[in-house]
Formats: C-alpha cells, sequence, structure tokens
C-alpha cells in the first residue's frame, strides 16, 4: 500500500499542474478514476470491464453510457495487470498507457493497443552485463517472480550470461504476494529459498522482481534470520531491476534494513519535482470522499483507526483524524520525494495530456480548412486509434543505473587465476568454477583468468613468474669470457711451445737425431702443429661471413697436413728398413720425391673435399634460438653436415692408416725409429676425435665450438708431446746420445 499511495498523488499532482496551465487544454479540465484490482487477475479483468458498462452497474459486454468513457486508461504497476489489463481493453480499441513492465504480448492487437512508459528490458539487460562485468562479478545467484514475467526474464538472460562469461550458482523464485497470500505461507516457501541464497558461495544475487519484491525479501530478513543469525550476517550484495519498488507493512516499519546495505538498483529515470512535497504536505484526507484502500493506507500507516467511536475508545486504539501529516512518517514506510515508478504515473499523464493537445489541435486545423465536425464524431475520434497515434509519438523517458562505487566487491566462484596461471575446468561445476594450473615451463600468461598459456617467440624466454617474455641475450664464445681465456689462452700457449721446439730443430738441423727422420718432414709437421694451434682463434669471437667459411675448411686442410706428414714419416721408416737389406731394390725409393709426393696427395684430397664444400653448400652465420632457454646463441651454420663429416672422416681415415702402418713398423730396427711413438700419438688423436662426435652433437650453442676448439687443441698436444718431447729430451738435456756412434750401437743392438 505505501507506493501505491504515492502513485495516486503523483497522478493527482501532474493533473492538478496541467489543469492549473491555461495553455495547455483550454477549455478542457483532466480528470481520473482509481480502479482497485487489489492485484488479482479476476478483479483486473473486472476493473477493465466496467470501464465500458453503465455507472454504478455492471453489465459485461454491453456499452450505453459513453458520455463517461474514459479516454485512455493508465495501468500498472505489475506485469500482470499490465497484461491482464490489455486483454480486455484492446478489445474495445481502448488507448492504454502502462507504467508498469510489460513482457511481449500475446496478439498483435494488444501489442499495438498501449504504450508503454516502462523502459525495455534490453536496456537493462545491457545495464546488468554492465555492472557484472564492471566488478568481475562472474559467480552470481539469481531470484526471479513465480509467474511469467519471471520466467521470460530467466529464458532471455541466463543464455546472455553465458555468452558474458557469467554462470549462476543457483536459479530460485519467490512467490507473488497478493490478496489470498498469508504471511506464514510465505515464510515456509521463502525459508527453502533462503537457504540456498544464503549457504551458497556467491555474494552477489541478482534480484528481478516487481513492486512487491523488497516486501519478500523484508519478510526473510526479519523472520528467518532468527532461526541461524550467522547466515543470515553473510554479506550479500542484492543487485535488483527497476521493476522492484520499495514496499513496507505496518508491522515491519521498525524493522532494521541491514540486509539492503550496499545494494545496487537500477533505477527509472526521475527528476526533482517541484513542489511535489509542498503537495504531499498540504494533502489532507478528506473522510467523506476518500476511498477505501486509502483510508487502509492511512491506518496502518499512522497505526489509527477511524473505526472508533467516542463512547466505545480503547486506551490502546488511536482514532484517525485525516490531518496527520505525511512527512512526520519514517522513510521505511513513506517515501516524500517523488520515485520512480510515481515519476513514470507524472510523465504518463503528460503524454497524454500532449496527445490530447495535438488531436485538439488537429481538429481546430480540420475546422480552420472550412470543414465542420460535430461534437458526437469528435467524441468518437476519442474512441479510435486516431488519439493513440498521437499518444504514440510522445516520448517518455529512459532509465538510469543508480551504482555504490565505494569499495568493490569480490563474488567469483574460486579465485582468479593470476599470471602465470592457466584455468583448468572442474569436472561436474559450472564453467565459472576452475582450477588454476601454472603455466608449462616456457609458456606464459600475461592476463588474469585465461584459457591456456602460449609460448614466448623464439627471440623471447618466459621470466620467473612465466607472466611476461623478456628478450633473450645474443650471445657466443667470446674472448672475454672465462671459457674463452682459457681455450684462447692455451692455443696461443702450445704454439709458443711448437715454435720453440722448431727453433730447436733448426737449431739443430745437423745433428743426428734430427737427420735421422727426414727433418723436412719434422719442420712440416711443426708448422702443421703450430697452424692448428692459431686456427683455434677462428672459432673465437662473434661469427661472421668470412670467419664462417675459414674455420672449418682451415682445420681440416691443416690436420690433413698433419697427419699426411706423419703418414709419410712411418712410411719411410719402413721403406727405410727394406732399403737396408741386401740386394734390395727399394733404394730407390727412400728420398724426397716420395715425401712430397704422400703429402700433396694426401692434402690435394682434403683440399678438393673443402672446395665441393664451399661451392655446393658453405657455412654461414647463424643464430641458434632454440637451444638456450634465456639465450640467443650466434653461430656458424655448418651448412652441409654431410661434407662436414667428410672432412672429419678423411683425416679419421688417415689417422687410422697412420697408427696401423707405425704399429707395424714400431719395432723395426732402424736409427731413431720413431713409429712407436707415431703409434701412440696416433692412438691419441683417434681416441680424441672418436670422443669428440658424440660430445659435440650433445651440446648446443657456444659449447659446441668449446668441445670442437678443445678437440684441436688436445689432438695437436697428443702429436706434439708424443713425437717430439723425446727428441727435445734427448737434444736439449742429453747431448750426449745425439752422435752416430751411439746410435750404431742402438742399431745394431736391436738387429
Amino acid at each position: 500500500m505505501t507506493p501505491i499511495y504515492q502513485h495516486i498523488l503523483a497522478l493527482e499532482f501532474a493533473i492538478k499542474e496541467i489543469n492549473r496551465n491555461p495553455h495547455f487544454l483550454p477549455n478542457h479540465t483532466l480528470g481520473f478514476q482509481i480502479y482497485n484490482t487489489y492485484f488479482m487477475t479476476s478483479w483486473t479483468y473486472r476493473a477493465s470491464l466496467e470501464l465500458f458498462s453503465t455507472k454504478a452497474q455492471f453489465i459485461p459486454n454491453y456499452n450505453s453510457d459513453k458520455q463517461h468513457r474514459p479516454i485512455a486508461v493508465l495501468g500498472g504497476p505489475t506485469t500482470e495487470v499490465c497484461l491482464h489489463m490489455a486483454t480486455i481493453l484492446s478489445l474495445y480499441k481502448m488507448p492504454q498507457i502502462m507504467y508498469g513492465s510489460t513482457t511481449e504480448s500475446n496478439t498483435k492487437t494488444e501489442a499495438v493497443s498501449y504504450q508503454q512508459m516502462f523502459p525495455s528490458m534490453d536496456h537493462q539487460y545491457k545495464g546488468i552485463f554492465l555492472l557484472l562485468l564492471h566488478f568481475r562479478w562472474t559467480w552470481i545467484g539469481i531470484l526471479s517472480l513465480k509467474n511469467d514475467s519471471g520466467e521470460k526474464f530467466i529464458q532471455d538472460l541466463v543464455p546472455m550470461l553465458v555468452q558474458k562469461g557469467i554462470c549462476s550458482d543457483f536459479i530460485e523464485t519467490f512467490p507473488i504476494i497478493d490478496d489470498s497470500s498469508s504471511i506464514i505461507e510465505l515464510v515456509e516457501m521463502g525459508l527453502e529459498m533462503y537457504m540456498v541464497v544464503m549457504k551458497s558461495t556467491v555474494n552477489v544475487v541478482l534480484v528481478h522482481g516487481e513492486i512487491y519484491g523488497i516486501l519478500v525479501l523484508r519478510l526473510l530478513s526479519t523472520n528467518l534470520k532468527i532461526e541461524d543469525a550467522s547466515l543470515w550476517r553473510k554479506n550479500k550484495i542484492w543487485v535488483m531491476t527497476a521493476e522492484m519498488d520499495f514496499t513496507s507493512l505496518p508491522f515491519l516499519r521498525n524493522s532494521d534494513l541491514v540486509f539492503l546495505h550496499g545494494a545496487l538498483s537500477f533505477a527509472i529515470h526521475t527528476e526533482k519535482m517541484l513542489g511535489f512535497q509542498q503537495f504531499v504536505q498540504m494533502r489532507k484526507l478528506n473522510l467523506e470522499e476518500e476511498i477505501s484502500f486509502i483510508k487502509l493506507f492511512w491506518e496502518s500507516a499512522f497505526q489509527c483507526s477511524f473505526s472508533i467511536s467516542v463512547m466505545n475508545e480503547d486506551k490502546n486504539d488511536v482514532p484517525c483524524t485525516g490531518k496527520e501529516k505525511l512527512e512526520d512518517l519514517p522513510t521505511s514506510v513513506f517515501e516524500m520525494d517523488m520515485t520512480g515508478h510515481s515519476y513514470s504515473i507524472y510523465n504518463a499523464i503528460y503524454v497524454m495530456a500532449h496527445a490530447l493537445h495535438d488531436f485538439h489541435s488537429s481538429m481546430m486545423e480540420y475546422r480552420a480548412r472550412g470543414l465542420t465536425i460535430s461534437k458526437g464524431t469528435e467524441t468518437k475520434h476519442y474512441d479510435t486509434p486516431l488519439l493513440y497515434y498521437y499518444l504514440k509519438n510522445c516520448q517518455s523517458k529512459t532509465f538510469s543505473s543508480v551504482l555504490l562505487e565505494q569499495v568493490q566487491p569480490i563474488s567469483l566462484c574460486n579465485s582468479k587465476c593470476h599470471l602465470g596461471y592457466t584455468r583448468s575446468k572442474i569436472e561436474g561445476k559450472p564453467f565459472c568454477c576452475y582450477d588454476c594450473l601454472q603455466c608449462p615451463y616456457g609458456k606464459i600468461s600475461s592476463q588474469i583468468d585465461v584459457d591456456d598459456c602460449f609460448q614466448c617467440p623464439q627471440d623471447q624466454y618466459a621470466n620467473m613468474k612465466q607472466d611476461l617474455c623478456l628478450p633473450k641475450i645474443a650471445t657466443f664464445l667470446m674472448y672475454e669470457e672465462t671459457l674463452g681465456i682459457v681455450l684462447s689462452s692455451s692455443a696461443l700457449f702450445f704454439s709458443l711451445v711448437t715454435s720453440g721446439i722448431l727453433w730447436i730443430f733448426i737449431k739443430h738441423q745437423d745433428t743426428p737425431i734430427v737427420k735421422a727422420n727426414n727433418r723436412n718432414l719434422t719442420y712440416a709437421l711443426l708448422i702443421a702443429l703450430f697452424l692448428s694451434f692459431l686456427c683455434c682463434l677462428l672459432f673465437l669471437g662473434k661469427p661472421d661471413k668470412v670467419t664462417c667459411l675459414l674455420r672449418q675448411t682451415t682445420f681440416g686442410i691443416i690436420f690433413s697436413v698433419a697427419i699426411s706428414s706423419v703418414l709419410a714419416k712411418t712410411i719411410i721408416v719402413i721403406f727405410a728398413f727394406m732399403a737396408t737389406k741386401p740386394g734390395s731394390k727399394m733404394t730407390g725409393w727412400v728420398g724426397k720425391r716420395l715425401t712430397v709426393s704422400i703429402l700433396l696427395c694426401c692434402t690435394l684430397i682434403q683440399g678438393f673435399i673443402c672446395i665441393v664444400w664451399l661451392t655446393t653448400s658453405p657455412p654461414f652465420p647463424d643464430a641458434d634460438m632454440s637451444s638456450g632457454s634465456k639465450e640467443i646463441f650466434l653461430q656458424c651454420n655448418e651448412g652441409s653436415v654431410y661434407m662436414f663429416y667428410c672432412v672429419l672422416g678423411y683425416m679419421g681415415f688417415l689417422a687410422i692408416i697412420s697408427f696401423i702402418v707405425a704399429f707395424l713398423a714400431r719395432k723395426l730396427p732402424d736409427v731413431f725409429n720413431e713409429a712407436k711413438f707415431i703409434t701412440f700419438s696416433m692412438l691419441v688423436f683417434c681416441s680424441v676425435w672418436l670422443s669428440f662426435v658424440p660430445t659435440y652433437l650433445s651440446t648446443k650453442g657456444k659449447y659446441m665450438v668449446a668441445v670442437e676448439i678443445f678437440s684441436i687443441i688436445a689432438s695437436s698436444v697428443g702429436l706434439l708431446v708424443c713425437i717430439f718431447f723425446p727428441k727435445c729430451y734427448i737434444i736439449v738435456l742429453r747431448p750426449s746420445l745425439n752422435n752416430k756412434e751411439h746410435l750404431r750401437k742402438q742399431t745394431h743392438r736391436k738387429t
């Protein structure tokens, strides 16, 4: 009853404003009649039919009192009243203005007969989505009316919510309050709904109700909180649709409104109406003229009674005088400011007034053209769609949403997945409920609540939190780093050692131990070892086109020269032994031509392999982005891995031949036979390069380069130590052994 009385006051206020304006509807005075439907279907139909019956008589489908027929009907505030009213009034083409929300009409005839002041639900849907998404409320509950309007609300809204990524834990309905409802029934029916709502993990409840929706919630909060106070104290954010209006009953006037604290409501657009509060304050109740349900409101609001006589007045009863002041009532009972629904009624009256003004203006224009129209014809036009045509052209106000934007609450099924995590669906639960799993290694998620992690680009890597891609650092085997310093220092050191040995051999070139094993091959071998140490420097530093072309080919040719020299030394030992036998014809083979032939032939084959490699698929600078987690390795792409292994394979072939020949000649009597030293050096050489291949394939980036440099240095040092250190020991430390007599004795003893 509380909001209904303000609706009546808003209606009366608007009509009095229009009637006081002489320029609005000159020579016309607006009046109104109020029909109470008691929010019941039968009474709504009856009230609608009474409009077409003779005054003070009810004869359905009989209209004999057209003079007192209203020109339009203002209906509301509930959906049921609007639709049931339209069912009857549309048959008579009665213009209707609905100030309550309505669902889709059953027939086209009904749809074209009324003008709806209440905003379209599509606007509310949009507002609901914007509100929920703004606060990131994706886990909600829904309460709706148990009628056609509530069912349509659920059918329309829930699929839209799913599309927006919002899901509901429950969808419950609460009953409609009508004249036949009892408080006990409401409490019993609401108990189950209350337990579902309060035990749910959702913090936001979307409530679609109508004018008595708040009353149901207040009844539940008042009667059910006693049973389990801890549940009711759980904070819930109530998001209410614009159809709801604050409603109070007498016994609820002193109940608290804690459950509404923090509630959000979509409100019909309203403005401050000048003079409305003064109008309400001056409103006095005429005890003789007022209709019964207004007196009922007055009794319940002021807690008084009109039926008390002076003789039998009870001390506890207070008689109603009609002079009570509405401003003395608490706001929980009566609002002095015009509410949204009342403002819709106020606008509806002005829409009708504008339509009448346009209608009469058209009639005056009709007369100005020299045409006549009878009063009866003019009156008849009120019953035709022409008046509704003007009514339709008048624009109504829209609604806006009102928010509490202070502290942002949270309403989620579970905590959001932070950066670096991805959502994982929980079987058997709504899609808003999920687990959070950390992204796999190397992948990131840079947003909250992502469905999948993604791989960083090749030139970037995932940080420790796996929420950001960081640029990889370009790296290569540099001279300045520790590993580069060790390898380069080792290469330079052994190159200096090789130079020293070469200097010793050149200085003592006329001694027997130097001349005994072909000093020219010795010089060639030492120079090759010296260059092999220096070629390691080509592998250090940032790769470029020139160094990539020279690295493997230079290394392959230099080592081929070194191994060819060793092979020639071994073959010379064998031929020299065979030439010393009586009657041997091998004497002519022992000489410079044999050594030069062996050296050139073996080296040219390797050179041919390298030329084919460089012309078909040469090495080139490249960047390895996948091997390192945080680094980009700048390296030389071999171009053709097959040709690279051909170079290594050819060197291995020469080394194996040298090993076999030296092993067979290790015990031959000769002047300082070095075959046994060559055997051991080739064994070291082959061991190094056989272990190189698996190690090289199992490493990545700059460590592949380091492995190759180490193999070059190690194999070269093996040759240097095994072949030349024994000779240097005799030349430098035991010069007494470096003479022909001693060598002859040694050879004779072996023979």
